[in-house]
């Protein structure tokens, strides 16, 4: 049985690539290594929880001691790293957290998985999951981020991850550890915490609440359905090239102000409501510091090298996105109240 450590699995991204890898690779054991903060949600993985081959570890990644110990526990051959601090507001306001995490904790287990590793690299890998904020921003019609972009990180978030980023190629070039990188661009889809503008925005829609636009809305972002990038890691995971990094964008770019106009139409259609209702809850609010006008990500060795497409037009994407959320309001409402986090207790206590 191959032993696979996902790292931040029970939040966004994690609990959609830890279920697609126990449902679809049964001859593996998945380690579910979460800290459980307040992104991290079980309950978002209730339907695999008693899956035979699927392991829960509640652990921080910044404790060394620990992860050393998981390793040697799980004999563990191969980490898909997400674990991470990942608003970008947030960093603005605690940069010292984002630091600790995102660098200090991808530092721990790469030292982890050197020692366990060291001389037996064959069939080990250390896959790093990161974004497409560490090459900065592009201006309007300046083309696309590729792999050989230099790195130009803004915000506190972004130099996080470019510094982690720089750690893995580090432990590759210096200790010969295999590696992979990937940068995606944003994602969306179900199990998102509502402090990310999609879910926060149909959620606002639901209560009738401002939607607050930074700015004029003109800041231009490529957007990702979850589930397609979930297929892009496994793909990079199982064939990608040692030491490469890999883009993973949609090929999808949406002025802001334009997205939250499909999202006003799309959640007031499945709510029933005349066309354009919720338009008036727009709210201009300034702009955030060091905010990016643009990101887009280009895709293009991923689909050379190892075929990989978006396999929903976006359209089609946010239907299904809005609808999840609206079919699981006691999801949202759980998630903005704490509830969730008594699920834990109750669970593994």
């Amino acid at each position: 049985m191959k032993n696979i450590l996902i790292t931040g699995g029970a939040g966004f991204i994690g609990s959609h690539l830890v279920r697609f890898m126990v449902c679809k690779y049964p001859e593996y054991r998945i380690i579910n290594l979460d800290k459980l903060t307040y992104a991290g949600n079980l309950e978002n993985l209730r339907d695999i929880e008693e899956m035979p081959n699927y392991v829960f570890e509640k652990a921080d990644i910044c404790d060394f001691p620990v992860v050393q110990s998981l390793f040697s526990k799980y004999e563990v051959e191969g980490v898909i790293h997400l674990a991470a601090e990942s608003h970008v507001d947030r960093s603005i306001k605690e940069p010292f957290a984002f630091a600790q995490t995102n660098v200090m904790g991808t530092l721990s287990l790469l030292q982890a998985a050197r020692l366990a590793w060291e001389g037996k690299w064959e069939g080990k890998l250390f896959y790093h999951v990161s974004t497409d904020e560490v090459y900065g921003a592009l201006e309007p019609g300046e083309g696309l981020f590729t792999e050989m972009t230099k790195y130009s990180p803004h915000s506190p978030y972004s130099a996080s991850k470019a510094a982690a980023d720089h750690f893995v190629r580090a432990y590759h070039d210096t200790y010969g550890l295999p590696v992979k990188i990937s940068n995606c661009s944003n994602n969306y889809g179900a199990y998102q915490f509502p402090e990310k503008l999609i879910p926060l925005f149909i959620n606002n829609i639901r209560h009738n609440k401002p939607l607050p636009v930074y700015g004029k809305g003109e800041n231009v972002r490529d957007w990702l359905f979850v589930e397609d990038h979930v297929r892009a890691i496994d793909l990079i995971f199982h064939a990608g090239k040692n030491g490469e990094t890999y883009n993973i964008g949609g090929f999808n770019e949406w002025r802001n102000i334009d997205l939250i106009r499909i999202l006003v139409e799309v959640t007031d259609r499945l709510l029933g409501r005349p066309e354009g209702a919720s338009l008036g809850l727009i709210t201009y609010v300034p702009d955030r510091a060091g905010h990016d006008l643009r990101y887009a990500i280009d895709s293009t060795k991923l689909k050379n090298e190892l075929g990989w497409e978006p396999s929903l037009q976006f359209e089609e994407g946010i239907e299904k996105t809005v609808r999840w959320y609206l079919d699981n309001p006691e999801w949202l409402d759980k998630v903005t109240s704490g509830e969730y986090q008594k699920y834990y207790e109750m669970m593994y206590k």
